[in-house]
């Protein structure tokens, strides 16, 4: 199968993914209070942003799928080295089981720094300063955002309690 049909594939399935989000998965079994004095903070508003940009994603791989030429060359059709692709799934589960065990340890932010990390070495990011970077920085600001301006208990660690 070519690249280009596991595109539109792709595609037809986020838009699917996020067709039964918005009209059936998060109205019927996301729960809100109706005096949320804030839609930001609304339980129903980040499942519906996220389930809307699945939505975007699909329908932009549709458009570059059929908008980009065809390739001179037949694409890869399968991988080269099947030992290693599960070897890569087994430590990225062995990555996820360590997330779940050491988070209350190491609380929540802690964890998504280690986690991050480890998951872009496990790919073999081409770019491992921004990876490091991105993986204290981005759980920081999140953690800014739900614990000081959102008001959300953020789970904190025994080691590590941040302010």
């Amino acid at each position: 199968m070519e690249d280009r049909s596991i595109q539109i594939q792709l595609g037809i399935g986020a838009i699917a993914a996020s067709v039964f989000l918005i009209a059936v998965a998060i109205p019927f079994w996301v729960s809100s209070p109706s005096n949320v004095p804030n839609v930001i903070l609304s339980p129903l508003f980040w499942p519906n942003v996220l389930a809307a940009l699945t939505g975007l994603i699909g329908a932009g791989l549709i458009v570059t799928s059929i908008a980009r030429p065809r390739p001179e060359k037949p694409d890869a059709s399968d991988v080269d080295d099947r030992p290693a692709a599960f070897t890569r799934l087994a430590i990225m589960a062995v990555i996820m089981i360590a997330s779940v065990l050491v988070m209350p340890r190491l609380g929540l932010v802690g964890t998504a720094m280690l986690t991050f990390a480890a998951t872009a070495f496990l790919v073999k990011t081409k770019h491992p300063r921004s990876a490091l970077v991105c993986a204290v920085v981005i759980p920081l600001v999140l953690y800014v955002f739900f614990a000081h301006i959102a008001g959300v208990a953020v789970p904190q660690g025994d080691f590590v309690r941040l302010p």
